[in-house]
């Protein structure tokens, strides 16, 4: 049985997935990780001054990790001291946080890492790529929302997506909103809701004259995020060390 834990236990998604961990063939849950302590499940959740302690007492096969970027540093960090695997959603790193993640798990230990666990948003990303290989030459808008307390924006979703343009249609400015006499250049737009209880909805526009094409992703329910770790969770165990994806654990 491979045991579990999670960083960020007591939030919404640590919530979710800690529940399905219940049924999950092969995986064990036993505590978590948050800025308070606690209780989940009927097993413990301790403060993050206390990840050292907790990891070495409970001896966890992998850690999960869906705190924010600073916290998951430190956890992520933690994890390879203890020669923990990791399955990280965690997103909002800078560039410098990611190369400290990046430096701490190669040859340590490893980690499924990816700003979307959904099976449908990684068919998505597919999908995007595919028309941005194509349609590089209309222009591009990207619309996402997510509920009012999601703290980073764009989403790490959003910015993959980008990315992923930017793969197949070249590097372009990205203008985040438009106000005042903004003339269309060969930016990408960008555009950013929050609100109310909102789980994740993620829009690309490719539009030329005569004709659009919209791709869209949206989620109904945190499940189809947690259902991707489980599945994350159950293939990162003894993996040899080093940073997979979602394409390695759904092999796309």
């Amino acid at each position: 049985m491979t045991k579990v834990v999670i960083c960020g236990a007591l939030g919404r998604m640590g919530t979710t997935i800690a529940g399905l961990l219940q049924d999950a063939d092969g995986l064990e849950f036993v505590g978590g990780v948050d800025i308070k302590g606690g209780e989940s499940f009927g097993k413990p959740v301790v403060t993050a001054a206390e990840i050292d302690a907790f990891l070495e007492r409970v001896q966890p096969d992998v850690m999960i990790d869906f705190t924010i970027a600073s916290a998951a540093v430190e956890n992520i960090r933690a994890a390879t001291r203890h020669g923990v695997a990791l399955v990280v959603g965690t997103t909002g790193f800078s560039p410098a946080q990611m190369e400290e993640v990046t430096a701490a798990i190669e040859g340590s230990v490893p980690a499924v890492i990816s700003s979307n666990f959904s099976v449908g948003m990684n068919i998505f990303w597919k999908l995007v790529r595919e028309a941005a290989r194509r349609l590089g030459d209309y222009d591009i808008e990207v619309i996402e929302a997510h509920h009012r307390y999601k703290k980073d924006a764009p989403s790490g979703t959003a910015k993959t997506i980008l990315n992923i343009i930017e793969e197949e249609a070249g590097v372009r400015e990205k203008l985040y909103g438009r106000e005042g006499i903004t003339e269309r250049a060969d930016e990408i737009g960008v555009h950013v809701v929050r609100g109310g209880d909102i789980v994740g909805d993620h829009t690309v526009l490719f539009a030329a004259n005569h004709e659009t094409i919209e791709l869209s992703h949206r989620a109904y329910d945190r499940a189809v995020f947690a259902h991707g770790v489980i599945r994350a969770a159950q293939y990162v165990g003894g993996k040899a060390p080093g940073i997979y994806s979602m394409d390695d654990v759904l092999s796309l």
